[in-house]
This record gives structure tokens, sequence and C-alpha cells, in this order.
């Protein structure tokens, strides 16, 4: 008898994943199918699709004792993409399949009644952990082939249905192995052009110095200031990303089965804009097994929390971790996981319940006590982690016309970001970092030099202002990136007073 091969899939747990080993015994008993393995309700339902699957595909399934076993037995396995390697290790054990092969494969896929492979969510994050433990090749269903397709390095071979598998296996008719994918960034889609946010040029300046070095924002104003219009303009001065940061994001919006067969891959920026009514596990990330969450989502783009106030204060102060960490560690009974968080936080809120306490025609009727409960949803700690805070007020009619001259547009200042971005990369193209925002306190005093009166202005302002030592590394942070926007390596005193301003207290 030929030497039978083992059967591989894998399960992941967040973005780390483990390699399944599925075998098979058959035993003469009652006809009857056990899985064991530690399968949730979809893997054990994987019994009739399996039985009806390969009866439709003209095979036999055993009349015995089936007993398939999920090797490692302690993990946990959800979901229905172990359907076709179970299917395989029955077939394989009743001797109807016989191959052999030296490439290391792996078997990925949910079975339809019919025979045919459906789409399963996580492939993109998959075929790369297969690649990662030294697998070749893949076999998975035809609808996830071009999310697969991006990995390079290890074969792919999309199948319609588990006919084409055997067959293929067997050698009578070979699959074509897919094509590796190309990649083309572009830019934000639908985000509103610069030049169309008349005004707020001082917002403007924030949100470039934010873009230029990934720094979060935070713009305080009356309602009609046009706060929710400069966020959605902001996604149009953001370069393309490259395709490390795409597939990096793209994973996880493949766990999260957001991908689709239109569109593959995350090649553009995107905005993530929760509504304040959101849960903290929807934010955060969770569910019995931990799930990414918009925070995680937003991964190497924009988190936009629109009124931020509005949003209850535990969702709030779970940002913390993230925001200073960049990654967001979610801890459920089934497991721990770290999922990816290095976003831009770009936050509005009003600042007061009326919102009309900042603004210069319209009075404020909330009462003092009113204001301060609304105010301290926002904890100093998570002050702290925004880089950049602005009081913005409405642009007056008459100004509107006058503005409109002098806005530049969303190409001009996106060219002037991305020439910040690869001087930064270029910097620290030995530290393992990309921008500004990243710099830790060892690499601050290596790319952040003051001269005397320039220190001497930070440390004075430091002690007026009451700024926490993060607040004080953040003011350097964000003069770095102003200084880069200038195309200067020195920061001067001129970089550290801009720098200041965007630390003015607005809360508590």
């Amino acid at each position: 008898m030929s030497q039978k091969n083992k059967i591989y899939t894998i399960t992941t747990l967040g973005l780390n994943g483990t390699v399944v080993e599925v075998e098979t015994n058959l035993s003469r008993h009652l006809p009857t199918v056990v899985l064991v393995g530690l399968p949730d309700a979809a893997v054990s339902e994987a019994r009739e699709r399996v039985w009806a699957a390969i009866e439709n595909s003209g095979l036999e399934f055993p009349r015995m004792k089936v007993v398939v076993n999920l090797a490692p037995a302690q993990i946990r396995k959800e979901g229905s993409a172990f359907d076709l390697a179970i299917a395989l290790s029955i077939l394989q054990a009743s001797s109807q399949l016989v191959w052999q092969t030296e490439a290391r494969q792996a078997f990925i896929g949910e079975l339809a009644l019919s025979g045919e492979l459906k789409s399963v969510k996580g492939v993109l994050a998959c075929v790369s952990l297969l690649k990662d433990f030294g697998f070749t090749e893949v076999f998975l269903p035809l609808a996830n082939a071009k999310e697969a397709s991006y990995i390079e390095g290890i074969k792919i071979f999309p199948a319609a249905n588990l006919q084409e598998v055997i067959l293929h296996l067997q050698g009578d008719k070979i699959i074509p192995a897919q094509n590796l994918a190309s990649f083309e960034s572009c830019l934000a889609k639908d985000a509103v052009d610069w030049q169309d946010v008349k005004g707020q040029m001082q917002a403007k300046r924030v949100l470039e110095i934010a873009a230029a070095g990934g720094h979060n924002v935070l713009l305080v104003g009356p309602p009609g200031a046009g706060k929710t219009m400069l966020a959605k303009a902001f996604l149009s001065i953001l370069p393309a990303p490259d395709f490390s940061a795409a597939l990096a994001t793209s994973k996880v919006h493949s766990l999260a089965g957001l991908l689709s067969v239109e569109q593959p891959l995350i090649n553009s920026r995107i905005l993530r804009s929760p509504h304040h009514s959101a849960s903290v596990s929807s934010i955060v990330g969770g569910g019995s097994t931990p799930k990414p969450g918009e925070i995680s989502l937003a991964h190497n783009n924009v988190l936009f929390l629109d009124e931020i106030l509005e949003f209850p204060r535990v969702v709030l102060e779970a940002l913390r971790q993230p925001l200073e960490d960049k990654i967001i560690t979610v801890s459920r009974i089934k497991g721990t996981c770290n999922f990816p968080a290095d976003f831009i936080l770009l936050a509005t809120a009003n600042p007061c319940p009326c919102g009309y306490l900042t603004d210069k025609t319209k009075e404020c009727r909330c009462k003092p006590v009113e204001i301060e409960r609304y105010q301290k949803k926002l904890s100093g700690p998570l002050l702290d982690r925004i880089d950049l805070h602005l009081l913005v007020q409405r642009v007056e009619i008459n100004e509107l016309k006058q503005a409109s001259i002098l806005q530049e547009t969303s190409e001009l200042v996106r060219s002037k970001i991305a020439q910040a971005q690869a001087k930064q990369k270029n910097r620290f193209s030995k530290e393992n970092i990309l921008f500004n925002n990243q710099l830790n306190h060892k690499l601050l005093k290596k790319y952040c030099y003051l001269e005397k009166t320039s220190e001497d202005i930070l440390q004075t302002a430091a002690k007026s202002l009451g700024l926490s030592a993060r607040a004080y590394f953040k003011v350097l942070k964000v003069a770095r990136t102003i200084a880069d926007l200038a195309d200067r390596e020195q920061i001067i005193e001129a970089d550290i007073l801009e720098a200041l301003q965007y630390r003015a207290r607005i809360f508590n």
C-alpha cells in the first residue's frame, strides 16, 4: 500500500496561527462520523456537509465508524474552513484517494452539499502563515484565489469543487497555479478635496502636520465649524499606501471577513468612523473568540471619532493602550490576541453639551456643572496621548469667497506630505520605524536635538503649561515633523513655538 500523506490545514487566533493535522480512522462499527479535537458547532456540522459532498462528487462515503481527529487537540477549532481537509482525509483513509508528492500541501475551504468549494474568511492571513510555516502549496476555493495571490513564495491552487482537487492530486487534471497578483496602490476614493474646505487655514495646517508625522488630532469647536468636513478631506492628503502597509491592513480585514472578491486587498487609505453608540468590543475587538475591532481595522489608516465626547467613557479609556503601544491586547477565555493598531486618531468634539461655549455669535446656555461633567469624559491621560489640540471657529459667510482664491489642492498638499514622509523613512531606515510619531525616548535624543535657546523655550513652556513628560515628548515629535515639512534637518525655535501652540489646554 502506498504511504499515506498527512492532511494539513490551519486555524488562527488573531493574526497568529497553528497548523492542524487531520487524520481519519475507519473501524467496523455502526456507520457514524465522530469529530474530535475541540471542534465548535460549525466544525461539528462538517460531518453532514462532507458526507453529502463526497457522495455528490461521485465517490462513496465509508459505511463504517469514521473518527476524524483534528490535532493538536487542545486548541479549539472554529469555522467551516476545515471541510476540504476532512473530506480528503476520509477519502485517503478509505483508499479512494492515493497520491504522492514532495511538496508540503495545505487545504482550506468550506464544502457545499454539492461538493462545491465556498469561500472562507481569513484566507490572506492563513496563506501568509502557511508560507511562514514552510508550506509550498495551498488548495483553496476559487472565490479566495485573488486574495491569496498577493502572497509571494507559495503556490496557490484555486478549485471550484472537491472533484477538481481530487483529479489534481491524482494527476488526472492539473489545476493551473494562480498567478502572483501585481500590487497597484490608489488614492482614497470619494474623499473631499482639500480646496473644497473653505477657510480654516490653521486647522488645515494641523492636519497637514498630522498626516506627515502620523500624529493624533483633536479638533474642538461649535457646530458648523467644518470639523467633520475637515476629517473627510483628511484622507485626500494622505499618500497612497505601499504594499507592506496595504498587506498588513488587509490581513486584519480578511480575519474580519470584510474583503470581497471585487476588492481582495485594501490598496488605498481608509477612514473608519464608528458611531458613538458602538460597543466596547466593536471598537477594541472581542467576542468569545477575539476578533479585530475598529481600531485594528484602522491599522495604517485613520480612526475618526466624530463627537468623541458622546462615546462612553469606558470606550475612550480603552484607547489608551493602542495609542501608546500601537497594538491592542484582547483577552478572552478562549485566548489572548495582539492585534495591530497603529492608526491616526482624528477626533472632533463640541466644547459643551449645546456646542456653543466657544462660539462668537451664539450664546451657550449650559450650566457650569454640565460643561465640567461633559468635558471630563476625556481624561487627562487620554488627552496626553493626543499630539495636536486645536480650537476651531466657524468661517464667516463674507470670508468664504475670499478664502476660495487661496486654497491649495489635495494633490499639492499630498506631495509636500509625501516628501516629508520620505525624509522620515530615509532617516529611520535602520531603526525599524517609519514616522516621527513612533519615536521612543532613546530615538528622540538621537533625532530631535535642540539648540540651547530652543531647549530653554521648551522647558519654560512645559513648566508654565504644566506639561507631563509624555506631553513634553509629544511636542518634540511634532516639532520634528514641522521641521521635516519645511525640509530642515535641524529643529529651530519657530518649530518648537508652533508645536507648543497645539498643546493649549482646551479641556480640564
